[in-house]
């Protein structure tokens, strides 16, 4: 899970380059991961939850626009990206482990 907060000028414009790489995974439909973001009421914090089947494989790390979405990123934040890791305890539907 990683969350981080965006300045208010900046809110919309990484809303949009996360779509971005929603759209390309739609595209390209690799395996192997689970993949969601969320923004919260606040409009600058966004929160993404990722779990990859293999993680040496992150088929995220080599899509264009995650690399467009990942350049300016610190340049957005005004609280940086904290990754922290999540072990699930439950998922509907089923989520792999």
């Amino acid at each position: 899970m990683v969350r981080y907060k965006t300045s208010a000028e900046a809110g919309d414009a990484n809303a949009a380059l996360v779509r971005a790489v929603f759209d390309e995974l739609r595209r390209r439909a690799p395996g192997g991961i689970r993949y969601a973001s969320y923004r919260l009421a606040d409009n600058v914090t966004f929160v993404h939850i990722a779990t990859v089947a293999v993680p040496e494989d992150n088929p995220l790390t080599s899509l264009p626009s995650f690399k467009a979405f990942q350049s300016q990123l610190k340049d957005r934040c005004v609280e940086p990206p904290v990754v922290t890791e999540v072990s699930i305890v439950g998922a509907y539907p089923e989520a792999a482990p």
